[in-house]
């Protein structure tokens, strides 16, 4: 007989943040948003330090090298695709880290909350897979890449395992993340597999269609509350703290608030990402605006074979789909307004630093008549006209 969770799968939408006392020192100018990307000890900080808690989605659509400078020069991390061969990848890697505006640029004072490596050059990450790793990840360590991570839909395998100890064991100097889990015995069998970070969430994201094809999956909020609670148990039991990364399920920019009250270290975005100049979709112009192209990595589209084995033929069925996000301009505008409301935020909830933020935040359910009252509730379309 299966076994019966009995806890309801929630998703963002039914949580709030209660206020808490802000103190006179607590503002939007003191917030600190840096966060570890990588596992640390007591005794030993983490390889690589986000100034920002902000990554985005390994896809083709999303991580662009124009989109990873943008984000590096926002104090964030992107994670180059691997759905093409090693050499393109490891020259978009190259890209980053000594062209296209990167290098010594970065030192003018334009970009002071920067995410740099040891020698002034912008970080950016990799995808890599279970299929090729062994001749990949030299030749993306040789491009310079700062941190790497496994793109699965469903990383409790032990393909997976097998491929971070085997990264782990020849490569010890390069941070690299599994997943993706929604459950604490997922997140400690890859963080023993060595995992340096893990990515939480399984068909929470709006191009995903995994739990309509295959029935698997969990909601984002009860996904990342059980990681969460998995990876601090594995702190106390080894010493270690392996972050954990939010990815899917971030459909309003409170949302990622949330996923840091409720334990994730930072968060992965892809439609966000996608909708701004430096992605990879086409500008589309409708009667209503413009719009961005936007597919999954699981579509035909996107033509996926190395994370289904296909061989670049068609999918035999598809786990994401093809469509558009509207379009948002430049990164760097749209990224300082959820920026700012995240601050605000913390602010209102008395944190000035994301560990006092998770450590403190008090969350409440929210009923269906609770969520409708959070919205606006005025004629908000014309100014009636004046009466003769």
């Amino acid at each position: 007989m299966a076994q019966l969770i009995a806890e309801v799968s929630r998703t963002f939408n039914e949580f709030l943040l209660l206020p808490n006392r802000t103190r006179t020192d607590c503002s939007a100018a003191t917030v600190d948003l840096s966060t570890p990307l990588s596992r640390y000890t007591a005794d030993e900080a983490p390889a690589v330090e986000l100034r920002s808690p902000f990554t985005s989605a390994i896809m083709q659509a999303v991580s662009t090298p124009d989109l990873a400078i943008a984000l590096a020069r926002n104090g964030g991390l992107s994670f180059l695709h691997h759905n093409q061969p090693v050499e393109d990848q490891a020259a978009a890697v190259r890209r980053v880290k000594n062209g296209a505006g990167a290098g010594p640029s970065e030192g003018d004072g334009r970009h002071p909350g920067r995410l740099v490596d040891a020698a002034g050059r912008l970080r950016v990450g990799a995808g890599i897979n279970t299929h090729d790793y062994r001749e990949r990840v030299p030749a993306l360590l040789e491009a310079g890449v700062d941190a790497l991570c496994f793109d699965s839909s469903d990383g409790y395998s032990d393909w997976q395992a097998q491929a971070l100890t085997w990264v782990k064991k020849h490569h010890p100097e390069i941070p690299v993340g599994g997943g993706n889990v929604v459950d604490g015995e997922a997140f400690t069998f890859l963080a023993e597999a060595g995992a340096d970070f893990v990515k939480v969430g399984v068909g929470g994201g709006s191009i995903c269609i995994t739990r309509d094809q295959k029935g698997i999956g969990r909601g984002q909020a009860s996904a990342v509350l059980d990681v969460a609670a998995a990876r601090d148990a594995f702190r106390e039991r080894t010493g270690a703290y392996v972050p954990i990364c939010s990815d899917g399920g971030l459909v309003h920019d409170y949302h990622v608030a949330l996923a840091l009250a409720m334990g994730a270290d930072f968060v992965m975005m892809g439609r966000f990402f996608a909708r701004f100049d430096q992605a990879a979709g086409a500008k589309v112009a409708t009667r209503d605006g413009f719009v961005k192209e936007y597919w999954g990595e699981g579509s035909n589209r996107a033509r996926n074979w190395q994370r289904y084995g296909q061989g670049g033929r068609e999918l035999v069925f598809e786990e994401g789909v093809d469509g558009f996000v509207p379009y948002a301009g430049d990164l760097t505008e749209g990224l300082a307004l959820t920026v700012a409301k995240l601050r605000t935020t913390m602010v209102s909830c008395g944190s000035t630093t994301l560990p006092e933020f998770r450590s403190t935040a008090r969350l409440t359910l929210v009923s269906d008549q609770s969520f409708q009252e959070s919205h606006a509730n005025v004629d908000l379309r014309t100014t009636p006209a004046t009466a003769s």
